[in-house]
Protein backbone atom coordinates (compact mmCIF):
# COMPACT_ATOMS: atom_id res chain seq x y z
CA UNK A 1 0.00 0.00 0.00
CA UNK A 2 1.21 3.42 -1.25
CA UNK A 3 2.30 5.44 2.38
CA UNK A 4 -0.72 8.37 2.48
CA UNK A 5 1.89 10.32 3.80
CA UNK A 6 4.23 10.38 0.65
CA UNK A 7 1.00 10.94 -1.39
CA UNK A 8 -0.11 14.29 0.54
CA UNK A 9 3.37 15.72 0.02
CA UNK A 10 3.73 14.94 -3.38
CA UNK A 11 0.03 17.00 -4.26
CA UNK A 12 1.21 19.22 -2.26
CA UNK A 13 4.34 19.77 -3.37
CA UNK A 14 2.51 20.19 -7.12
CA UNK A 15 -0.50 21.66 -5.88
CA UNK A 16 1.57 24.48 -4.56
CA UNK A 17 3.50 24.62 -7.81
CA UNK A 18 0.08 24.82 -9.69
CA UNK A 19 -0.77 28.01 -7.45
CA UNK A 20 2.48 29.46 -8.68
CA UNK A 21 2.18 28.95 -12.55
CA UNK A 22 -1.66 30.34 -12.26
CA UNK A 23 -0.96 32.76 -10.56
CA UNK A 24 1.96 34.05 -13.09
CA UNK A 25 -0.63 33.37 -15.47
CA UNK A 26 -2.85 35.88 -14.12
CA UNK A 27 -0.31 38.88 -14.22
CA UNK A 28 1.61 37.97 -17.68
CA UNK A 29 0.29 39.01 -21.70
CA UNK A 30 -0.58 40.97 -24.14
CA UNK A 31 -1.99 43.20 -21.72
CA UNK A 32 -0.41 43.39 -18.37
CA UNK A 33 -1.95 43.52 -14.99
CA UNK A 34 -0.69 44.28 -11.79
CA UNK A 35 -0.46 42.40 -8.98
CA UNK A 36 -2.61 44.87 -6.78
CA UNK A 37 -5.18 44.77 -9.57
CA UNK A 38 -5.02 41.36 -10.05
CA UNK A 39 -6.29 40.71 -6.26
CA UNK A 40 -8.68 43.04 -5.88
CA UNK A 41 -10.71 41.86 -8.80
CA UNK A 42 -10.16 38.52 -7.08
CA UNK A 43 -11.72 39.91 -3.99
CA UNK A 44 -14.52 41.74 -5.88
CA UNK A 45 -12.77 45.79 -4.89
CA UNK A 46 -12.60 45.90 -9.15
CA UNK A 47 -15.73 44.14 -10.25
CA UNK A 48 -15.53 46.63 -13.40
CA UNK A 49 -12.95 48.04 -16.23
CA UNK A 50 -10.54 46.43 -18.43
CA UNK A 51 -8.49 44.21 -15.39
CA UNK A 52 -11.78 42.69 -14.56
CA UNK A 53 -12.87 41.52 -18.08
CA UNK A 54 -8.93 40.35 -19.02
CA UNK A 55 -9.07 38.46 -15.66
CA UNK A 56 -12.20 37.42 -15.29
CA UNK A 57 -13.58 37.04 -18.52
CA UNK A 58 -10.47 35.74 -20.64
CA UNK A 59 -7.59 34.52 -18.15
CA UNK A 60 -9.22 32.76 -15.44
CA UNK A 61 -11.51 30.63 -18.18
CA UNK A 62 -8.16 30.17 -19.84
CA UNK A 63 -6.11 28.60 -16.86
CA UNK A 64 -9.01 26.36 -16.23
CA UNK A 65 -9.33 25.04 -19.50
CA UNK A 66 -5.45 24.51 -19.54
CA UNK A 67 -5.29 22.58 -15.62
CA UNK A 68 -8.44 20.34 -16.90
CA UNK A 69 -6.80 19.42 -20.57
CA UNK A 70 -3.39 18.97 -19.04
CA UNK A 71 -4.58 16.26 -16.13
CA UNK A 72 -6.45 14.67 -18.63
CA UNK A 73 -3.56 13.77 -21.05
CA UNK A 74 -1.00 13.19 -17.98
CA UNK A 75 -3.22 10.81 -16.84
CA UNK A 76 -4.71 9.51 -20.45
CA UNK A 77 -0.71 9.01 -21.35
CA UNK A 78 0.56 7.28 -17.53
CA UNK A 79 -3.15 4.85 -18.42
CA UNK A 80 -1.54 3.86 -22.24
CA UNK A 81 1.63 3.61 -20.89
CA UNK A 82 0.70 1.00 -17.94
CA UNK A 83 -1.99 -0.52 -20.61
CA UNK A 84 0.52 -1.42 -23.04
CA UNK A 85 3.85 -1.68 -21.26
CA UNK A 86 5.18 0.63 -23.61
CA UNK A 87 6.61 3.89 -22.09
CA UNK A 88 6.62 5.44 -25.59
CA UNK A 89 2.55 5.40 -26.02
CA UNK A 90 1.09 8.79 -26.02
CA UNK A 91 -2.36 9.76 -27.15
CA UNK A 92 -0.96 11.76 -30.11
CA UNK A 93 1.51 9.45 -30.75
CA UNK A 94 -1.21 6.35 -31.24
CA UNK A 95 -3.57 8.33 -33.24
CA UNK A 96 -6.30 8.19 -30.79
CA UNK A 97 -6.07 12.22 -30.93
CA UNK A 98 -6.04 11.78 -34.94
CA UNK A 99 -9.16 9.88 -34.32
CA UNK A 100 -10.94 12.15 -31.90
CA UNK A 101 -10.48 15.27 -34.09
CA UNK A 102 -11.69 13.38 -36.74
CA UNK A 103 -15.11 12.65 -34.87
CA UNK A 104 -14.91 16.63 -33.94
CA UNK A 105 -14.93 17.37 -37.73
CA UNK A 106 -17.93 14.98 -38.49
CA UNK A 107 -19.78 16.75 -35.48
CA UNK A 108 -19.53 19.69 -36.99
CA UNK A 109 -20.46 19.28 -40.25
CA UNK A 110 -23.66 17.68 -39.08
CA UNK A 111 -24.48 20.88 -37.51
CA UNK A 112 -24.03 20.14 -33.51
CA UNK A 113 -25.81 23.07 -31.95
CA UNK A 114 -24.05 25.53 -29.14
CA UNK A 115 -24.52 25.37 -25.38
CA UNK A 116 -24.05 22.24 -23.30
CA UNK A 117 -26.29 20.21 -25.41
CA UNK A 118 -23.37 21.04 -28.29
CA UNK A 119 -20.25 20.03 -26.16
CA UNK A 120 -21.78 16.60 -24.79
CA UNK A 121 -22.46 15.96 -28.50
CA UNK A 122 -19.31 16.91 -29.62
CA UNK A 123 -17.90 14.73 -26.68
CA UNK A 124 -19.49 11.55 -28.12
CA UNK A 125 -17.91 12.38 -31.67
CA UNK A 126 -15.00 12.57 -30.13
CA UNK A 127 -15.38 9.99 -27.87
CA UNK A 128 -16.44 7.55 -30.85
CA UNK A 129 -13.47 8.64 -32.98
CA UNK A 130 -11.15 8.02 -30.35
CA UNK A 131 -12.32 4.35 -29.60
CA UNK A 132 -12.34 3.26 -33.07
CA UNK A 133 -8.71 4.39 -33.29
CA UNK A 134 -7.55 3.05 -30.27
CA UNK A 135 -8.93 -0.20 -31.15
CA UNK A 136 -7.77 0.04 -34.64
CA UNK A 137 -4.27 0.49 -32.77
CA UNK A 138 -4.11 -2.35 -30.95
CA UNK A 139 -5.86 -5.15 -32.92
CA UNK A 140 -2.77 -4.27 -35.45
CA UNK A 141 -0.25 -4.00 -33.28
CA UNK A 142 -1.55 -7.02 -31.05
CA UNK A 143 0.74 -10.27 -31.46
CA UNK A 144 0.26 -13.36 -29.22
CA UNK A 145 -0.66 -10.77 -25.98
CA UNK A 146 1.96 -8.29 -26.53
CA UNK A 147 2.44 -4.87 -28.11
CA UNK A 148 5.77 -5.01 -29.62
CA UNK A 149 7.59 -0.89 -29.44
CA UNK A 150 8.09 -1.03 -33.45
CA UNK A 151 4.92 -2.13 -34.16
CA UNK A 152 2.97 -0.46 -31.46
CA UNK A 153 4.50 2.91 -32.61
CA UNK A 154 4.67 2.28 -36.50
CA UNK A 155 0.76 1.17 -36.20
CA UNK A 156 -0.01 4.81 -34.18
CA UNK A 157 1.46 6.96 -36.76
CA UNK A 158 0.16 4.89 -39.74
CA UNK A 159 -3.41 5.20 -37.79
CA UNK A 160 -3.02 9.04 -37.21
CA UNK A 161 -1.75 9.58 -40.56
CA UNK A 162 -5.09 7.80 -42.16
CA UNK A 163 -7.44 9.86 -39.66
CA UNK A 164 -5.28 13.09 -40.54
CA UNK A 165 -5.89 12.17 -44.15
CA UNK A 166 -9.63 12.02 -43.95
CA UNK A 167 -9.83 15.60 -41.86
CA UNK A 168 -7.95 16.76 -44.51
CA UNK A 169 -10.49 15.15 -47.42
CA UNK A 170 -13.39 16.30 -45.26
CA UNK A 171 -12.10 20.22 -44.93
CA UNK A 172 -11.23 19.82 -48.79
CA UNK A 173 -14.67 19.22 -50.00
CA UNK A 174 -17.01 21.13 -47.91
CA UNK A 175 -18.03 24.70 -47.45
CA UNK A 176 -15.96 26.27 -45.62
CA UNK A 177 -18.04 28.16 -43.42
CA UNK A 178 -19.59 25.06 -42.20
CA UNK A 179 -16.55 24.82 -40.83
CA UNK A 180 -16.21 27.79 -38.59
CA UNK A 181 -13.03 27.59 -37.16
CA UNK A 182 -11.64 24.41 -37.82
CA UNK A 183 -8.33 25.27 -39.08
CA UNK A 184 -7.46 26.79 -36.20
CA UNK A 185 -8.60 24.21 -33.92
CA UNK A 186 -6.69 21.55 -35.05
CA UNK A 187 -3.50 23.75 -34.08
CA UNK A 188 -5.06 23.17 -30.89
CA UNK A 189 -6.18 26.52 -28.55
CA UNK A 190 -7.06 26.95 -25.13
CA UNK A 191 -9.84 29.45 -25.66
CA UNK A 192 -11.63 30.61 -23.24
CA UNK A 193 -15.18 28.15 -22.67
CA UNK A 194 -18.71 28.86 -21.52
CA UNK A 195 -19.29 27.74 -17.81
CA UNK A 196 -21.93 25.09 -18.58
CA UNK A 197 -19.48 23.50 -21.65
CA UNK A 198 -16.44 24.06 -18.68
CA UNK A 199 -18.84 21.94 -16.24
CA UNK A 200 -19.19 19.26 -19.11
CA UNK A 201 -15.10 19.22 -19.67
CA UNK A 202 -14.81 18.60 -16.04
CA UNK A 203 -17.00 15.89 -15.33
CA UNK A 204 -15.90 14.43 -18.65
CA UNK A 205 -12.29 14.53 -16.96
CA UNK A 206 -13.44 13.10 -13.92
CA UNK A 207 -15.12 10.11 -15.19
CA UNK A 208 -12.28 9.40 -17.25
CA UNK A 209 -9.93 9.60 -14.15
CA UNK A 210 -11.62 7.33 -12.18
CA UNK A 211 -11.95 4.71 -14.63
CA UNK A 212 -8.26 4.78 -14.65
CA UNK A 213 -7.40 5.49 -11.12
CA UNK A 214 -9.86 2.87 -9.64
CA UNK A 215 -7.72 0.36 -11.36
CA UNK A 216 -3.69 1.77 -10.52
CA UNK A 217 -3.00 -1.26 -8.13
CA UNK A 218 -3.93 -3.42 -10.91
CA UNK A 219 -1.65 -1.42 -13.44
CA UNK A 220 1.06 -2.02 -11.49
CA UNK A 221 0.48 -5.52 -11.73
CA UNK A 222 0.14 -5.89 -15.18
CA UNK A 223 3.73 -4.82 -15.55
CA UNK A 224 4.84 -7.87 -14.45
CA UNK A 225 3.26 -9.61 -17.54
CA UNK A 226 -0.53 -10.40 -18.27
CA UNK A 227 0.60 -14.08 -17.21
CA UNK A 228 1.50 -13.02 -13.59
CA UNK A 229 -1.44 -10.65 -13.54
CA UNK A 230 -3.89 -13.48 -14.07
CA UNK A 231 -2.26 -15.58 -11.26
CA UNK A 232 -2.49 -12.71 -8.73
CA UNK A 233 -5.86 -12.00 -9.63
CA UNK A 234 -6.47 -9.77 -11.92
CA UNK A 235 -9.28 -9.98 -14.96
CA UNK A 236 -6.72 -8.87 -17.28
CA UNK A 237 -9.52 -8.05 -20.28
CA UNK A 238 -11.69 -6.32 -18.39
CA UNK A 239 -9.51 -4.41 -17.29
CA UNK A 240 -7.68 -3.82 -20.77
CA UNK A 241 -11.17 -2.75 -21.95
CA UNK A 242 -11.89 -0.14 -18.61
CA UNK A 243 -8.17 1.72 -19.14
CA UNK A 244 -8.75 1.49 -22.78
CA UNK A 245 -12.09 3.92 -22.38
CA UNK A 246 -11.02 5.90 -19.63
CA UNK A 247 -7.95 6.71 -21.41
CA UNK A 248 -9.83 7.48 -24.85
CA UNK A 249 -12.56 9.28 -23.08
CA UNK A 250 -10.15 11.77 -21.29
CA UNK A 251 -7.99 12.21 -24.88
CA UNK A 252 -11.68 12.87 -26.52
CA UNK A 253 -12.98 15.46 -24.17
CA UNK A 254 -9.74 17.34 -24.64
CA UNK A 255 -9.76 17.65 -27.98
CA UNK A 256 -13.51 18.45 -27.99
CA UNK A 257 -13.03 21.16 -26.34
CA UNK A 258 -9.31 22.62 -27.10
CA UNK A 259 -8.14 20.70 -30.29
CA UNK A 260 -5.60 18.13 -30.33
CA UNK A 261 -2.55 19.07 -28.39
CA UNK A 262 0.28 16.61 -28.46
CA UNK A 263 3.10 15.66 -26.61
CA UNK A 264 1.87 16.16 -23.37
CA UNK A 265 0.78 12.80 -22.35
CA UNK A 266 4.71 11.49 -23.24
CA UNK A 267 6.47 14.23 -21.33
CA UNK A 268 4.64 14.48 -18.38
CA UNK A 269 4.13 11.29 -17.24
CA UNK A 270 8.37 10.21 -17.95
CA UNK A 271 9.39 13.38 -16.03
CA UNK A 272 6.84 12.39 -12.85
CA UNK A 273 8.51 8.65 -13.25
CA UNK A 274 11.61 10.04 -12.94
CA UNK A 275 11.68 11.43 -9.57
CA UNK A 276 8.59 9.59 -8.35
CA UNK A 277 9.26 5.84 -9.40
CA UNK A 278 6.73 3.78 -11.50
CA UNK A 279 4.23 3.01 -8.88
CA UNK A 280 0.76 3.76 -10.59
CA UNK A 281 -0.97 4.95 -7.37
CA UNK A 282 1.05 7.67 -6.86
CA UNK A 283 1.80 8.47 -10.31
CA UNK A 284 -1.88 8.65 -11.91
CA UNK A 285 -2.79 11.77 -9.06
CA UNK A 286 0.26 13.57 -9.75
CA UNK A 287 0.01 13.27 -13.43
CA UNK A 288 -3.42 15.09 -13.00
CA UNK A 289 -2.00 18.58 -11.47
CA UNK A 290 1.51 18.14 -13.31
CA UNK A 291 -0.38 18.10 -16.35
CA UNK A 292 -1.79 21.27 -15.79
CA UNK A 293 1.28 22.61 -14.80
CA UNK A 294 3.25 22.01 -17.61
CA UNK A 295 0.03 23.19 -20.05
CA UNK A 296 -0.59 26.05 -18.22
CA UNK A 297 3.08 26.50 -18.57
CA UNK A 298 3.38 26.07 -22.43
CA UNK A 299 -0.17 28.31 -22.93
CA UNK A 300 1.55 31.23 -20.84
CA UNK A 301 4.72 30.94 -23.70
CA UNK A 302 2.25 30.73 -26.40
CA UNK A 303 0.25 33.89 -25.20
CA UNK A 304 3.32 36.21 -24.30
CA UNK A 305 6.23 35.22 -26.61
CA UNK A 306 4.45 36.90 -29.84
CA UNK A 307 2.63 39.32 -28.05
CA UNK A 308 0.30 40.85 -28.94
CA UNK A 309 0.16 38.23 -31.63
CA UNK A 310 -0.69 34.86 -29.93
CA UNK A 311 0.94 31.07 -30.74
CA UNK A 312 -1.26 27.97 -30.52
CA UNK A 313 -0.39 25.75 -27.49
CA UNK A 314 -0.30 22.83 -29.86
CA UNK A 315 2.86 24.42 -31.27
CA UNK A 316 4.74 24.98 -28.21
CA UNK A 317 3.94 21.19 -26.82
CA UNK A 318 5.38 19.91 -30.62
CA UNK A 319 8.47 21.95 -30.09
CA UNK A 320 9.00 20.18 -26.69
CA UNK A 321 7.53 17.12 -27.32
CA UNK A 322 9.27 15.97 -30.47
CA UNK A 323 12.90 16.84 -29.37
CA UNK A 324 11.79 14.51 -26.23
CA UNK A 325 10.37 11.91 -28.07
CA UNK A 326 13.54 11.56 -30.07
CA UNK A 327 16.08 11.62 -26.80
CA UNK A 328 14.04 8.89 -25.25
CA UNK A 329 13.36 6.71 -28.71
CA UNK A 330 17.33 6.98 -29.08
CA UNK A 331 18.70 7.21 -25.43
CA UNK A 332 16.27 4.73 -23.70
CA UNK A 333 14.41 2.64 -26.01
CA UNK A 334 15.90 2.13 -29.35
CA UNK A 335 13.86 -0.12 -31.75
CA UNK A 336 17.03 -0.44 -33.61
CA UNK A 337 19.65 -3.27 -32.54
Amino acid sequence: MIAPRRLALTLSVLGAVLLTVAAGALLVGSAPVSPRAVLGVLVGERGEGIEAVVVLNLRLPRIAVALLAGGALAVAGVAFQALTRNPLADPAILGVASGAAFGVVLAQLFGVGSGVVAALGLSAFAFAGALVAAGIVYLIAATDGRLPIQTLLLTGVIVGLFFSSAITVVISVVDFDRLGGVIHWLLGNLGPVPAGSLAVFGALMAVGTWLVLGRARQLNLLALGEESALQLGVETERLKRRIFVGASLLTSSVVAFTGPIGFVGLIVPHLLRGFLGPDNRLLIPAAVLGGGVFLLLADTLARTVVAPAELSVGVITAFCGAPFFVYLLRSRYRVIP
